[in-house]
């Protein structure tokens, strides 16, 4: 997380707490000047990996990010400093996207939370106060928000989904289950479903008021999940798999 001088100033004993959870960067005139992180007692009997042998990446900043944006035709998003390029969804895929989605709209018509579908930009920032002190950007395969007011006039949504359907990709398994299921949690989303194709399961996961997992359960085919957060909103995996004939995502 970055944050300015300003910030830290005027609200020390607030990233002083957040501190516990990641690093702060502080920023003045625009420039890395400082760095605020958690403090350990050493713990001289524990043998540790040496650094050596990791590649540091430089991370780009969000408006890197729009400028790429901008410049292309292809989907992009933005996860903690780290670009990545949305591939085209399989037919597969997107017959599986396409069935929770039935769901979602049939069960919350006439409801105040509402199901949308990708592309549509969500930005997060994680445990941040601002967006601008960690900002993220990302376009799952659906979302449900219950925030409607935090669309702006001019159409973006800026706020925090309640749940968040992600069907895994083979090029975006690993986004999907560690970094995204990260981002996601810290962020303040209350549920998680992971959608594996080859395995006809899901993964779905409760996140706590206090953003830490709260449960974690497997569904499979020949059952029902059933969701976390929304009383009565349940699917059978056999109804989401049911005209699912390939392995390849």
């Amino acid at each position: 997380m970055r944050v300015s001088s300003t910030d830290l100033q005027n609200a020390f004993g607030k990233y002083l707490a957040l501190v516990e959870k990641e690093d702060i960067i502080v920023v003045k005139n625009g420039k890395a000047v400082a760095k605020l992180i958690r403090y350990t007692e050493p713990d001289f009997f524990v043998v540790h990996e040496e650094a050596k042998g990791y590649r540091a990446t430089r991370k780009i900043s969000y408006e890197e990010y729009m400028e790429l944006v901008n410049s292309s035709d292809q989907r992009y998003e933005l996860i903690d400093g780290e670009v990545y390029l949305l591939a085209s969804p399989s037919f597969q895929h997107q017959l599986v996207v396409n069935e929770i989605a039935w769901h979602f709209n049939n069960f919350f018509r006439g409801k105040t939370c509402l199901p949308l579908t990708a592309p549509l930009d969500i930005r997060l920032h994680g445990f941040a106060f601002k967006f601008e002190e960690d900002p993220n950007v990302v376009q799952p395969d659906i979302v449900v928000i219950c925030d409607r007011e935090k669309v702006s006039e001019d159409g973006k949504y800026e706020g925090i989904p309640t749940l968040i359907v992600e069907v895994l990709s083979p090029s975006t398994k690993t986004k999907d289950m560690t970094a995204k299921l990260n981002l996601y949690m810290k962020s303040g989303v209350s549920e998680y479903w992971i959608v594996d194709l080859d395995g006809r399961q899901i993964l779905q996961y409760a996140f706590s008021q206090d953003r830490d997992v709260e449960s974690l359960i497997t569904v499979r085919t020949g059952e029902t999940i059933r969701s976390a957060v929304f009383k009565d909103l349940e699917i059978s995996l056999d109804d989401i798999f049911r005209d699912f004939a390939g392995k390849q995502a």
